[in-house]
């Protein structure tokens, strides 16, 4: 019987780029054999050592830009500029957890009614990751720099089209001295992963995602009482007060939807905009819409590239047509790309309500919805009303307005007079529907330790 395999097609030309064989069952034994033994050793050797690991991985993701990101265009249609700058961030991440893990896994002592108290964070041992293709290699680090500082080992499940960029990520990782078995790629599908997630050898689970797959995966990871982090969908409310600066919220909204061709969880999709300001908003936000470039994600002329998957911009047009038959009014956009590739134009929608899928439903891609709110109020009431909650923004002068705005904002994150992103510094994760656990910074760190307590008296 032919053993079945993953294609990775380009969505700018349709091409099929590379076909990836599924591992048999044996092959996935031996993987996870191998990564139990590689992370006893890893946990073992000295956090000094390890640190300097990452430390080179920071340097190779540092100076193999420009390769990564034509590897990740290729495979995702990501605008090339927009690729280097992905590849640059792992590196960041990569050193912020060589600089500052000794500090984040320091012991900790608390007085108590002994002489000797406190707790030690201990790895809990292989770490299984099913990651998306949206930010190929960004996605990955964002678990893997901290997990491997910690001690513990990786096997990632990367998304069928980025297979390319999982196993590149594994070979970078390798060519960095990290020992083998301890980071490893496997080419699997969903059943087959399921399968190691139940597997004693797996100690944790992370799933960047849709809400469908983590409900599976919370499923299957609870059913076998595995810790499990989960970041999900996002509907993200871009806030504008009435006494907003208009002209920094238009440009900074700008990139907040369409980066990455308008394909990220955090991306501002609903734009909730007090009534002093909204006709205006609409009518300069959509102009610049529609001086956008479309096209080939390797001309940096262009300002947004394909679609990752033809079923994905198939999916955004349903959407944008239900919600035009519903009352939404395009501003501009709203049409599929002609010729190849998998392109769908940047789109503006206003008159924007609820019942519709550009307010009730995740937009993954070039699409912004533009939502009228009476007053502050009525702007915090629609910036709730989303089964969603991973980030958002709030526009202000008055910066304590905006905070006080956003302190009522039901979200993981919330950045006032900035656009939604993710930063080694910052906790990063979701709320409601988004799901739960933490990514990054000290937080991070320790979503997948043992925090052990220590309590000791002394003989006498």
């Amino acid at each position: 019987m032919e053993r079945k395999a993953f294609d990775t097609i380009n969505p700018a030309t349709e091409e099929v780029l590379d076909s990836y064989p599924l591992a048999t069952n044996d092959e996935v034994d031996r993987v996870l054999s191998r990564s139990r033994e590689a992370q006893h050793q890893w946990a073992r050797t000295d956090l000094d050592k390890r640190l300097k690991v990452l430390g080179r991985i920071a340097e190779l993701f540092e100076n193999k830009q420009d390769s990564l990101a034509e590897l990740m265009t290729r495979e995702m249609g990501k605008p090339v500029a927009q690729a280097r700058a992905e590849a640059a961030k792992c590196g960041w991440a990569f050193r912020y957890y060589a600089e500052n893990a000794p500090r984040f896994l320091s012991d900790v002592s608390i007085p108590s009614d002994t002489q000797h108290s406190g707790f030690i964070y201990q790895p809990l041992g292989t770490v299984f990751a099913i990651m998306p293709w949206n930010y190929p290699f960004w996605q990955v680090a964002r678990f893997a720099a901290p997990a491997l500082a910690a001690g513990n080992a990786g096997i990632l499940k990367h998304a069928p089209n980025s297979t390319g960029s999982g196993l590149a990520f594994a070979d970078l990782l390798r060519e960095a001295g990290v020992p083998e078995g301890v980071f490893q790629t496997l080419v699997i599908d969903t059943d087959q992963a399921a399968d190691v997630i139940g597997d004693e050898r797996i100690a944790a689970v992370t799933l960047t995602g849709s809400e469908r797959a983590g409900r599976s995966v919370a499923a299957t990871a609870g059913k076998h009482l595995k810790k499990c982090v989960l970041e999900l969908g996002g509907s993200d409310a871009y806030v504008i007060l009435a006494d907003a600066d208009l002209d920094k919220a238009i440009e900074v909204g700008l990139k907040a939807r369409y980066q990455n061709n308008g394909q990220s969880c955090i991306a501002a999709k609903r734009f909730i905009v007090e009534e002093p300001l909204h006709d205006e908003f609409c009518k300069r936000f959509s102009e610049r819409v529609a001086a956008f470039k479309m096209g080939d994600p390797f001309d940096e002329g262009n300002d947004i590239g394909p679609m990752a998957r033809e079923d994905l911009r198939d999916g955004i047009a349903k959407q944008v047509e239900a919600s035009v038959s519903a009352g939404a009014r395009v501003l501009t956009g709203g049409k599929k790309g002609s010729g190849k590739g998998f392109y769908y134009e940047p789109t503006v929608l206003a008159d924007v309500v609820a019942g519709m899928p550009a307010a009730d439903e995740e937009m993954f891609g070039p699409v912004a919805s533009v939502l009228r709110a009476k007053d502050e109020a009525h702007a915090l009431e629609l910036a709730n009303a989303t089964p969603y909650g991973l980030g958002g923004s709030v526009w202000s002068r008055d910066r304590e307005r905006g905070e006080r705005f956003a302190r009522g904002m039901v979200t993981g994150g919330v950045f006032v007079n900035g656009m939604t992103k993710s930063d080694p510094r910052l906790p990063f994760g979701g709320v409601k529907h988004s799901g739960y656990g933490r990514e990054l910074s000290e937080v991070g760190i320790h979503e997948f330790m043992n925090i052990k307590t220590l309590w000791v008296s002394d003989e006498d």
